[in-house]
């Protein structure tokens, strides 16, 4: 496996570190390893495997925190539209895959993010992402709001009912953390929500290939990183999926700090695990001088939801 080790240089002196509360942020990008014209369940174990042991290795380098990439466990398939892929669901937290990762979390003492297809009722399906505290036990779950359904290859309604479960925060061992899922960060009302709703760590696992899109890849997010003065991870899949060939997944996932500055991030190809730390002390920081919280008028927005 060519994984690429990606460790962001602290601005922090180690004497400092020990003094302020820094956490190590970790990301996942990983290729699909198995043809997705495979069965559902092979694909499905082979990307858990594998993920498995990219979680022991993001371990090794000390990460805390940890989100991988949308759906996980399996290719893009909303590429197409065919039911057999409803066998990637399961239950969230009660489905095989999270108890794993309760697992893994309480091993390595790690908060993770964990991006599945859920399986609310039978027909019932949702783009979620699982939060797991860093003793293993389970915070709750974040639920895609916004699904897109477009050509070329993009069938979500297909495959997802909208997320019903607002914007939640999950105070972890690693700090507050919040979930937006791909298509949400077109939407900078949901982004808003999680910054008042107490978020220091945004994650957002993305599947985005390149084309319309990409160069808002590192714009949309760093804006709201600055707008909501919070870090933000953002995950991207690498490669080619084959059969479909919507498009290259370009990878380069990334962390930006609450200015909008991007601190690490991954090459465009390949597997990678991208490490940085996270000095939450600097919200505050950041939050004194630019007063956007305070100085906000909701009371001038009614516009919004009115249209």
């Amino acid at each position: 496996m060519n994984d690429i080790i990606c460790v962001a240089n602290s601005r922090i002196a180690s004497s400092e570190i020990n003094m302020a509360r820094v956490v190590k942020g970790g990301l996942i990008q990983a290729t699909l390893c198995e043809p997705a014209t495979s069965p559902v369940e092979k694909i499905k174990q082979a990307m858990i495997d594998k993920h498995v042991d990219l979680i022991g290795q993001a371990a090794e380098k000390g990460v805390q925190v940890l989100c991988m990439q949308e759906l996980f466990y399996g290719p893009y398939f909303c590429a197409e539209q065919d039911a057999k892929w409803y066998n990637l669901t399961e239950p969230i937290p009660d489905g095989p895959t999270t108890k794993l990762m309760q697992e893994l979390a309480k091993k390595y003492g790690m908060v993770m993010v964990v991006p599945m297809y859920e399986e609310d009722l039978t027909g019932v399906y949702y783009n979620s992402a699982a939060v797991i505290d860093a003793d293993g036990s389970y915070l709750g779950k974040f639920r895609k709001i916004h699904i897109p359904h477009c050509a070329p290859g993009f069938w979500e309604k297909f495959y997802f009912r909208p997320g019903n479960m607002g914007y939640p925060i999950f105070d972890t061992a690693a700090g507050k953390v919040g979930v937006y899922i791909c298509y949400d960060r077109h939407f900078p009302e949901g982004a808003r929500c999680l910054g008042l709703n107490g978020a220091e760590i945004v994650f957002n696992p993305s599947a985005t290939v390149a084309g319309l899109s990409e160069y808002l890849w590192k714009l949309e997010q760093p804006a709201h990183a600055v707008a909501n003065q919070y870090y933000v991870g953002a995950i991207n899949r690498p490669g080619w999926e084959e059969p479909w060939r919507i498009g290259e997944f370009y990878g380069q996932s990334y962390f930006c700090d609450p200015r909008g500055q991007i601190m690490e991030e991954a090459p465009r190809d390949g597997d990678a695990i991208i490490v940085a730390d996270l000095d939450l002390d600097a919200i505050r920081e950041v939050r004194n001088t630019w007063q956007f919280f305070r100085d906000r008028r909701p009371e001038t927005y009614d516009e919004i939801v009115d249209l």
